[in-house]
């Protein structure tokens, strides 16, 4: 069950964000302080002007919290697709049909926008619902900001992106 993101589900996003375990691949995204959380889901609500943003998933049977995803406008240049599972939902597929509900969604509203998806290199199950979802490689570099000089970031786009998109996507 997908829901837009609301002020209500922000002691379930924080208790998200905040787990270790979510953030194994890039530590110093970790949520420490709910203010964080709060500034973060009011941008996550501001996005539905434009006709769609990210979701709150549940399961349809019990309700419980899933997680978080869908597809969000990067400048007005291209949708950008993002999913995070809680622990003990991931490697079921959520992800995969949160971000595929999301792409359905941007691309009802303006299929002209390409579709990307930014992952670290190194999370090989993000790669695997990027590729899934049909998207593919369109640029591989530094993670600039990074705390690990070594992170690499890849952008996968599910068309050829212009110069100046690929530069909002690496921003």
């Amino acid at each position: 069950m997908l829901s837009p993101v609301s002020r209500d589900d922000l002691p379930e996003i924080h208790r998200l964000h905040a787990d270790p375990a979510v953030w194994r691949h890039l530590p110093s995204g970790r949520h420490r302080t709910l203010l964080r959380t709060r500034e973060m889901v009011e941008a996550y609500i501001d996005d539905w002007r434009h006709g769609v943003g990210y979701w709150t998933a549940r399961l349809r049977s019990s309700g419980d919290y899933v997680g978080i995803g869908g597809c969000r406008l990067r400048e007005a240049t291209a949708w950008n697709i993002y999913y995070r599972i809680d622990p003990a939902y991931q490697g079921r597929g959520f992800a995969t049909e949160i971000a595929r509900a999301g792409m359905g969604a941007a691309t009802h509203i303006d299929p002209d926008i390409p579709i990307s998806a930014i992952l670290l290199e190194h999370n090989l199950a993000s790669k695997a619902v990027a590729e899934k979802l049909g998207l593919r490689l369109a640029w591989r570099g530094p993670d600039e900001g990074n705390p690990d000089p070594d992170a690499v970031r890849l952008i996968y786009t599910d068309r050829d992106v212009t110069p100046e998109q690929l530069d909002v996507l690496r921003s």
